[in-house]
């Protein structure tokens, strides 16, 4: 994690934390001087008003806002406290440029706040992490942000945030009205089955620029993967990740070997981890690899039963002299 802040001048750190000394309150300039350090805060050991403080000093700062990170900052997530931070950080949060906020207990109410306070500068950021907390439908709230023109969202993660089918109908939605700036995508552990179907049609839009799409244990059945690698072959050239691990697919991973056989593919990192793939679609995939192997880096197949079908992969495409980029892993 990188500073969100820095005072360089001696003089500034001095009229920073001049009031806090003088009010006796060691603890919170000595818990300052570290987060403007390491990035990093014992929340734990501040108080209502020490917070208060916290926000003061980094708004007051000089140096821009790039990145803040408070991952993992609480202990309960339902520790009504959490609220009452999250709404005295707002005004830092919404001059940041990368906000990571996984596992915070982010509840309802607080996406509702969070939602708010960007829609007010929804220009300035560029990454968003709420993963791992248990957002629900209220995260279709913070799609309303991603359908305005002017945001510039680059990069979003909402793992395990509860996200239902309806709230991935409003994802898609937002998407289609602004899809042109989203470039990382990760909606894993959200039982999203056949909603991924929706997502298709964003991804097959020609201004669409996704680059790295993460949808690990969603419950992706056989007519999601259909739809997925339908979309793919309409808009082959722009995805380098995809990883489908955890959804049980098994010979729809023949419908993925039909986009990777086509030249205009560039992914390098399908990961196709656990995902029930026989020996039959193994060698739909040897086949598209053959094919098309100049792009390939990384080929995730652990936890298939494929018995010597993936020797017989990875043997193949060792032996092609013209394939200069070799598969680096294959699990």
């Amino acid at each position: 994690m990188e500073k969100i802040r820095t005072i360089d001048s001696p003089e500034k750190s001095i009229n920073l934390f001049h009031c806090l000394n003088e009010l006796g309150d060691r603890s919170l300039v000595e818990e300052i001087q570290q987060y403007l350090k390491s990035g990093r805060i014992k929340e734990a050991n501040l108080s209502s008003s020490q917070w208060s403080a916290l926000v003061f000093v980094l708004l007051t700062s000089e140096e821009e806002l790039n990145e803040f990170c408070f991952d993992k900052f609480v202990k309960e997530n339902n520790n009504p406290e959490n609220m009452k931070v999250l709404q005295k950080l707002l005004p830092v949060i919404k001059e940041s440029r990368s906000v990571q906020l996984s596992n915070c207990g982010v509840t309802e109410e607080g996406c509702a706040a969070l939602t708010s306070a960007l829609r007010s500068n929804p220009s300035h950021l560029r990454e968003l992490s709420l993963s791992e907390n248990k957002l629900r439908d209220s995260v279709k709230l913070l799609f309303d942000v991603l359908r305005d023109p002017r945001c510039k969202l680059e990069k979003l993660w909402l793992s395990d945030c509860g996200i239902t089918d309806e709230g991935c109908a409003a994802l898609t939605s937002a998407l289609k009205s602004n899809p042109s700036h989203l470039r990382e995508l990760d909606l894993s552990w959200n039982k999203l089955r056949d909603s991924v179907k929706l997502l298709s049609d964003v991804l097959q839009d020609p201004r669409c620029k996704l680059e790295k799409l993460w949808l690990r244990y969603c419950g992706v059945t056989d007519e999601g993967c259909s739809a997925l690698t339908s979309a793919l072959r309409s808009n082959p050239s722009h995805l380098r990740e995809l990883d489908l691990s955890g959804n049980k697919l098994r010979d729809s991973v023949k419908l993925l070997s039909d986009v990777l056989q086509d030249p205009r593919c560039k992914l390098v990192k399908p990961w196709l981890r656990d995902c029930g793939v026989t020996d039959e679609a193994c060698a739909a995939l040897t086949s598209a690899l053959r094919s098309n192997p100049s792009h390939l880096r990384e080929l995730i197949l652990f936890g298939n039963n494929l018995r010597d079908s993936s020797k017989n992969l990875l043997s193949d495409m060792e032996m092609d002299p013209h394939d200069k980029h070799m598969i680096k892993k294959l699990l």
